[in-house]
């Protein structure tokens, strides 16, 4: 509102001298204003006092800060009830908020910081980090390739490759690229006594043998025969058909034996397959020492069923089988990519195929006897592409 430059006393002076008889141009004249303005003044002061005048004057004055406080209240709330349903956990979140609130609601930055309790410095502050946006484009392509590895072995891949760096900071950069892995559902398992395993000293010392089932695009069943060593972690063989039997077993068992040498000792369940005659003559022929675990305890041979539920989660659920030989080539190319490429959380991110020969260069070093596998190959390349 635009202020007089007529104080209270001065406009009822005026009051008064027409009052005492003065025409209204000659005050309007003598005063320099006109007679519309003092009709107005008349209209507002007639009949007042001076002290009366500046009460008035108090009340207007008070009333128009009520309704400033008023009209900035109901911005407040507006305000706060526009982003009542946004998350402003992150920097980066509040930093958004007070930029819509200024855009959408005309305030300054300072009245917005004010509204939402945002200090004004983290508002303003800019980012002096890298965009990293070689990593992360690299992060992308080889999850997009390993779907079902998490930022641990991620990371492992990308130093590889030369791009290592904290983990925290490739946890973050994961998270924001949102890669990660999706839990897949299963039946709910009851919980029972489990017992430690004991770790075998050394290769060759104890495989583990264990089945998987899948089917082809057409539905047709077939079974997958998986042989592991429990020392290096490296998968022996991955023999896929229609039906196995316990011969087809020793079969297998026989090649690779042909090719690494001879084990201590296997473990199995007791699958009909595993438990047939020809099976008990095998190992009565070899000498080998078969263990059956006890039955409905998966937990006793945990290392293959641990590498089962890997080869099930990256290599049987993500691809469609359409013939035996297909599924034989896939299983023949992530075997050799598990021995080889894929880094092993227990082996500290090296692959099977690494630890085992860093396990006989230090078996060789210490004078140690070695392990059968050592010197019943006779020179033969192994399953795994190591040369025992």
């Amino acid at each position: 509102m635009k202020r007089s430059r007529f104080t209270e006393e001065q406009i009822i002076g005026m009051l008064k001298e027409h009052e005492a008889g003065t025409k209204t141009a000659e005050i309007c004249r003598k005063h320099g204003i006109s007679e519309a303005t003092f009709y107005n003044y008349k209209a507002k002061y007639s009949g007042l006092e001076v002290s009366d005048a500046r009460r008035l004057k108090a009340l207007e004055e008070e009333n128009a800060k009520l309704k400033k406080l008023l009209a900035e209240q109901m911005l407040d709330n507006a305000v706060l009830k526009d982003l009542a349903s946004k998350k402003m956990v992150t920097p980066a979140a509040k930093r958004r908020a007070v930029a819509h609130a200024m855009q959408a609601h005309g305030v300054s930055e300072r009245r917005a910081c004010s509204i939402l309790t945002i200090d004004r410095s983290s508002v303003r502050y800019r980012s002096t980090r890298p965009d990293d946006a070689v990593v992360r484009e690299r992060m992308r392509a080889v999850a997009a390739v390993r779907r079902r590895f998490g930022y641990r072995r991620l990371q492992i891949m990308l130093a590889r490759e030369g791009l290592a760096m904290n983990h925290k900071k490739f946890r973050r950069l994961y998270r924001e690229e949102r890669l990660q892995v999706r839990r897949r559902g299963g039946r709910k398992r009851a919980l029972g006594t489990r017992s430690p395993i004991l770790l075998p000293g050394g290769p060759n010392q104890r495989w583990s043998l264990d089945f998987l089932s899948d089917a082809f695009a057409d539905g047709r069943r077939f079974r997958v025969l998986a042989v592991v060593d429990d020392f290096t972690r490296e998968c022996l063989g991955l023999v896929a058909d229609t039906s196995l039997s316990g011969l087809r077993v020793t079969r297998e068992l026989d090649a690779i034996m042909a090719c690494r040498g001879r084990p201590m000792s296997c473990v199995s369940d007791n699958g009909t397959e595993l438990t047939s005659s020809a099976v008990l003559r095998w190992c009565q022929a070899t000498g080998v020492e078969w263990q059956y675990i006890a039955p409905g305890k998966p937990q006793q041979n945990a290392f293959i069923e641990s590498f089962n539920g890997r080869l099930r989660d990256e290599c049987l659920n993500e691809t469609l089988f359409t013939s035996l030989r297909h599924a034989r080539q896939v299983l023949d190319a992530w075997r050799r990519d598990y021995n080889t490429i894929r880094p092993h959380s227990a082996l500290k991110g090296m692959t099977p195929t690494d630890f085992a020969k860093h396990t006989t260069r230090r078996l060789q070093s210490e004078g140690a006897t070695l392990p059968v596998a050592l010197t019943a190959n006779n020179g033969h390349q192994s399953t795994s592409g190591l040369q025992l």
